[in-house]
């Protein structure tokens, strides 16, 4: 399948390009950057064409790979999804449900395949963890704790102006409900305060009735971090384990689904559509926590 890749900052080079260039299955065709110095040097790393426009590069090839900020990524999935192109996108799908929801209708109506880059999830050892926990049934509550800082010395997401102006409810609130989700089910009602420090905490009510309680933070002291799960029933108490992955190998592991469901084999269950469905909750969290009144969803 060949791909063209659109950005060139931090993700790109760290998943995208190298995942793209690895994969046995893949023909990577080109970059294209809202920089074109960057996308440059970028395709040179890995002998590709640098792509003066995103039509261009569209034209050119059978699937996208989008690490963008969200603004940037849905306007290009969209055009994407309308030539016939399928969608391999970063988290999260957009900014807006009208947004999101368009793209998913987009990639449905054509018959394509996409999936979303949840990270940890593309860890076959969570997802069977996951997906034995959804079996167990019977959990009446759970706890994700997603709270650390991307302002440390080093840490490349720092100077990303999206993720300063939206914080963690949109930048690890996606990977908190990515695991919630599978196990509880869809969500009908969310709550949500923030506190100093983009300190943001939602309370979700399930269509199981469940509830899962979800803390998120980007900037909080170094002290503070800390990366918990846990699901709660009449099974106990089931803690999600803290599981090594590694960027280029789950993006590999995403582009198996993708390639796999593009020749007839089942969709991603992260795909647009899941991604649309979390761009919904967080945008119900955001105006719950501008509002302070529950907002309810159709499950």
């Amino acid at each position: 399948m060949r791909f063209g890749l659109f950005g060139t900052g931090p993700w790109a080079h760290l998943a995208h390009a190298p995942g793209l260039a690895a994969h046995s299955g893949v023909e990577f065709v080109g970059v294209w950057g809202r920089d074109p110095d960057k996308a440059a040097a970028l395709a040179g790393e890995y002998g590709v064409r640098a792509y003066p426009t995103i039509d261009g590069l569209i034209a050119s090839v059978d699937a996208i790979a989008v690490a963008l900020p969200p603004d940037v990524q849905a306007p290009i999935a969209l055009a994407a999804a309308r030539a016939g192109k399928h969608l391999l996108l970063d988290k999260p799908v957009a900014f807006t449900v009208a947004a999101a929801d368009e793209i998913a209708a987009a990639v449905a109506e054509r018959h394509l395949s996409s999936a979303v880059f949840f990270t940890r999830r593309f860890v076959p050892q969570l997802q069977e963890f996951l997906e034995q926990a959804r079996k167990t049934g019977g959990w009446v509550e759970a706890r994700v704790d997603h709270v650390g800082s991307i302002y440390e010395e080093g840490n490349p997401f720092g100077a990303s102006p999206w993720r300063r102006e939206r914080g963690g409810l949109w930048d690890v609130g996606p990977h908190a409900l990515a695991l919630v989700l599978p196990v509880l089910g869809p969500v009908t009602e969310v709550t949500a305060m923030v506190g100093p420090r983009d300190m943001t905490h939602l309370l979700l009510r399930h269509a199981s009735d469940a509830i899962s309680r979800l803390t998120l933070s980007v900037d909080v002291p170094p002290a503070a971090a800390r990366q918990e799960a846990v699901f709660a029933g009449k099974s106990g108490v089931l803690a999600v384990p803290a599981l090594q992955w590694e960027p280029v190998m789950a993006f590999g592991r995403m582009l198996d689904e993708l390639l796999a469901a593009a020749n007839g084999g089942p969709q991603s269950q992260l795909d647009v559509r899941f991604g649309a469905g979390v761009t919904a909750i967080l945008a119900a969290a955001e105006e719950a926590a501008t509002t302070g009144r529950t907002i309810r969803l159709a499950a």
